[in-house]
């Protein structure tokens, strides 16, 4: 098979046009707020483009690494242990909006443990699996030993807590165990398990159980536990089919909640319209594409488990995320890659491109 010569440059195009796209939506989204905030509109876009350039020179140098120096023991038991040191550390600073999510050092750089998470189990599970492909019957040895990890960092990002997270690495794991062998009876039996304790956290929690009622009836508590998916909906009507133009959203106006981050996708449809909000989308489709492409065409099989679980995990956030902004799923705090402010999920998303685009050089 030949192969290429350089990276697969419509992942690296593509990439870079979502991250420019994000900074300049992050600007409009947050510019009234960090004016409030910091004095100056430009408190979170400096911050996010600091980040933005800190992840691209990342992605470039870690695009010229060899992968398979991730395909060791040496490599993935301290990255384990590391990540969840950082994962129980997180729970002992203090609280933000209820939460443990951020390791904080000062007032201006915050790092998010459970976005390390994503990237260390992919590259954990691409290792173990990559040399059990003939085991994957094996439920003892094989895949209980390959679920260990993953429960254990679910665990830990529930507890913060940060359920929407967690949900993504339960089914990045998933995928990548379908992928590897598994018998789909094993991913049902799963489920099955999982199934009380998951509604346990949806229901039984008053704040998650409020929010599964206001997906189901959003009018019922318009002020209340439904305003975000309401002035989500609003933002998203009121764009129309070419927007209000950039800059002119009104939902950001201290109306739409967390406008810059979780709920960025509704800024873009109220300012760009549904042509703008099918930009994105399609870019994240033809990253998606040729992600997938680069896994089917690798022959080896942990640089195919890896760029599968690299690509589905940026798939699955955006998938989540969208569907949240459109009422499609209960509000869940995901972000959608490369575009909503946030530096560390921005950073380490770039570095897992980085080792996506050299896994792209083996290819045709």
């Amino acid at each position: 098979m030949a192969k290429r010569v350089g990276v697969d440059k419509w992942i690296f195009f593509t990439t870079l046009l979502l991250v420019v796209a994000g900074l300049v939506m992050v600007f409009s989204a947050s510019a009234v707020m960090a004016q409030e905030r910091y004095n100056s509109p430009y408190g979170f876009v400096i911050r996010q483009a600091i980040w933005a350039v800190a992840g691209i020179l990342t992605m470039i140098v870690l695009s010229r690494v060899d992968y398979s120096r991730y395909n060791s023991p040496r490599f993935v038991y301290p990255a384990l242990t590391i990540t969840t040191l950082l994962l129980v550390v997180v729970l002992f600073f203090r609280d933000s909006h209820h939460t443990h999510r951020w390791i904080r050092f000062g007032n201006f750089f915050t790092f998010q443990p459970s976005e390390i998470a994503k990237p260390v189990i992919i590259l954990f599970l691409a290792w173990f699996l990559s040399t059990r492909l003939d085991q994957m019957r094996d439920w003892r040895n094989t895949l209980l030993r390959a679920a260990m990890m993953p429960v254990v960092f679910m665990l830990l990002i529930v507890k913060q807590p940060d359920l929407g997270t967690a949900l993504v690495v339960a089914g990045v794991t998933a995928m990548l165990l379908i992928l590897a062998g598994m018998e789909w009876k094993y991913l049902f039996l799963a489920i099955a398990a999982a199934a009380p304790p998951l509604a346990a956290l949806l229901f039984w929690v008053p704040w998650r159980r409020a929010r599964m009622l206001a997906f189901a009836h959003p009018d019922l508590d318009p002020q209340g536990a439904g305003f975000h998916i309401n002035q989500s909906l609003i933002a998203v009507g009121t764009g129309g089919f070419t927007g209000r133009g950039y800059m002119e959203g009104m939902q950001k106006l201290f109306y739409l909640p967390e406008a810059h981050t979780d709920f960025i996708y509704a800024n873009i449809a109220e300012e760009l319209g549904f042509v703008g909000a099918i930009v994105i989308l399609a870019l994240f489709v033809v990253l998606g594409y040729r992600g997938l492409r680069t896994a089917y065409r690798s022959t080896d099989p942990f640089a195919r488990l890896t760029a599968f679980g690299i690509t589905t995990a940026i798939l699955l956030q955006a998938f989540f995320n969208i569907s949240v902004v459109l009422s499609l799923l209960p509000t869940k705090g995901i972000p959608l890659p490369f575009i909503s402010s946030g530096g560390t999920s921005l950073f380490f998303t770039l570095a897992g491109i980085g080792i996506l685009l050299n896994i792209s050089k083996k290819v045709d």
